[in-house]
């Protein structure tokens, strides 16, 4: 099946997978929910240039941006994603950051991830496919104020990629330029206490 024919929530689900994996993902078993409302104000913001397969240099922030975020099964990091609509494109984007980093460690600096990118209703997919491509500089988790057992936590990135992602057999490629981010992920207090083997 060609990755252009696929559904928007099996690609959807391919996104939540390799975000954090250096393999290409299974579907099976995987559903994609919703992404919530962002940060209030302007505390939750993404800012990344694409280049090549699309060019676009996006600056979200405010109500039209949503964001979620959690840990990776068995302690492989953390991962936040966003979605709006791309300006003057009419289409929706889907970024997702897969992080090799203890959820609530605070602060990090020199981890290895691996990014996602949707185009929703067009079914395509770039993905950097690996953790040798892209690598976040800077990384702050700050705990929010939230309902009693809930741990939720702003995090706040900035970083870069040194090689495209590409779609799922390679015949298209996306720079993705320098990016800087502020979102939101939630963690079971077992998350907490979990190290980051890694992306993948």
């Amino acid at each position: 099946m060609r990755t252009a024919q696929l559904p928007t929530l099996v690609l959807l689900s391919l996104a939540l997978g390799s975000a954090c994996s250096s393999k290409v993902p299974s579907v099976t078993g995987m559903v994609a929910a919703p992404p919530a409302s962002c940060l209030p104000g302007e505390r939750g913001y993404l800012r990344v240039g694409l280049r090549g397969a699309m060019e676009r240099d996006l600056d979200w922030s405010g109500a039209l941006l949503q964001c979620e975020g959690g840990a990776r099964p068995e302690g492989r990091g953390l991962r936040v994603s966003f979605s709006s609509v791309a300006p003057g494109a009419g289409t929706k984007l889907r970024i997702v950051f897969g992080i090799a980093a203890a959820p609530g460690a605070n602060r990090s600096v020199n981890l290895p991830t691996n990014i996602t990118v949707i185009v929703e209703g067009g079914n395509r997919l770039y993905a950097t496919q690996g953790d040798d491509k892209c690598q976040v500089e800077s990384l702050v988790q700050q705990p929010l104020e939230g309902a009693p057992g809930e741990h939720a936590y702003r995090i706040a990135a900035r970083g870069y990629c040194i090689d495209p992602a590409t779609t799922l057999d390679g015949s298209r490629r996306l720079y993705i330029n320098r990016f800087d981010f502020a979102g939101v992920a939630r963690f079971e207090a077992l998350d907490l206490h979990a190290g980051a083997a890694g992306p993948g």
